[in-house]
C-alpha cells in the first residue's frame, strides 16, 4: 500500500530539517569560523578597493565608480562562496565521526540528507553574506526594501548552487586535506574569473569566453546591477536570475546523483 502524500512529505522534511538544525549549531558553536568568514573578505575589501581605488575607475564620465565600490559585490560573493563550499566539509567530518553511517542506515530518504545538508549550508551562507550588507553605505549603497529582497534572492541562490556543489565534492571524499586541494582548485578561479575584480568589457577574448561560461558572473552581475542600479551591467537582471536558477538545479541534481552513487557501497 502506498504512503499518504503527508506521510512521504513528513518523512523527507523532518529528517532534513534535523540535519538544517545540526549545521546551523555546529556552525555557530565555532567562534573562529564567524569571525574569519566576515573578517577575510571585509580586509580583501578594504586593502584591495583601497590599493586600486586611485587607479580604477570603471567608466568614463559622472556614472564611474571609486574601486571600493567596484569590488564590494565581489566581497560579497567570496563570503557566499568560501561559506559555501568550506561548510561542506561538515560531511567528512560526519563520516569520519561515524554520524553519516548512522544516518545512512537509518530508515530516511538520500534525499533527506542532500536537501538537510545543503539548505544548512545554504542558510549560513546566505546569513553570511547578508551580514556584510551593514557595510553597503560605506560602499554608497543605499537600498530600498524591494532592492534588499532582490540581494536576499540572488545571494539565496549563488549559496544553494555552490552548497550543493560543495556537497557533491566532499561525498566521495574522505580526507578533509583532498577536499581542501580540489576545492581551492575550483574555488579561486571561479571567483577571479567572475567580474568580482575586473569588468568583462576589458578583457581579452579568451577570458572574456571562460567569464560568460562561469556561473558566478550571473551572480555578480545581477548584485552589482541591484546595488548600483546606473552602474553598466553585462546582462539583464533577469537573465541572470534565470542562469542562477538553472546552476542551482543542476547542482541539486549533481549532489542528489553523488549521494545515490554509494548507495551500495555507504561510508565508513
Amino acid at each position: 500500500m502506498a504512503r499518504p502524500a503527508s506521510a512521504a512529505s513528513a518523512g523527507v522534511l523532518l529528517p532534513a530539517f534535523t540535519l538544517w538544525w545540526r549545521e546551523i549549531v555546529r556552525f555557530y558553536r565555532q567562534t573562529t569560523r564567524v569571525i574569519g568568514v566576515l573578517a577575510s573578505p571585509l580586509v580583501f575589501w578594504l586593502v584591495i578597493g583601497s590599493g586600486f581605488g586611485t587607479s580604477f575607475r570603471s567608466g568614463g564620465g559622472p556614472g564611474q565608480q571609486h574601486y571600493l565600490d567596484y569590488f564590494y559585490p565581489g566581497a560579497l560573493i567570496m563570503i557566499v562562496l568560501f561559506t559555501s563550499i568550506f561548510t561542506m566539509m561538515s560531511v567528512i567530518e560526519d563520516r569520519k565521526e561515524g554520524f553519516l553511517l548512522s544516518v545512512l542506515v537509518a530508515p530516511v530518504p538520500r534525499s533527506a540528507i542532500v536537501l538537510g545538508k545543503v539548505l544548512g549550508g545554504t542558510t549560513l551562507s546566505a546569513i553570511q553574506g547578508l551580514i556584510f550588507l551593514i557595510f553597503a553605505p560605506f560602499a554608497g549603497v543605499h537600498l530600498a526594501p524591494l532592492q534588499v529582497l532582490l540581494v536576499a534572492a540572488v545571494v539565496f541562490l549563488v549559496s544553494f548552487s555552490l552548497t550543493a556543489l560543495g556537497f557533491a565534492i566532499a561525498w566521495p571524499m574522505d580526507s578533509s586535506q583532498a577536499f581542501h586541494g580540489i576545492v581551492n582548485l575550483f574555488l579561486i578561479p571561479l571567483w577571479l574569473l567572475s567580474g568580482a575584480l575586473f569588468p568583462m568589457t576589458g578583457a581579452s577574448g579568451w577570458i572574456r569566453a571562460l567569464m560568460h561560461l562561469n556561473p558566478l558572473t550571473y551572480g555578480v552581475d545581477a548584485l552589482r546591477s541591484l546595488l548600483y542600479p546606473g552602474a553598466p551591467a553585462s546582462f539583464t537582471l533577469s537573465s541572470s536570475i534565470a542562469t542562477l536558477v538553472l546552476f542551482s538545479l543542476v547542482m541539486f541534481g549533481l549532489a542528489f546523483l553523488m549521494a545515490n552513487r554509494r548507495s551500495k557501497r555507504p561510508p565508513a
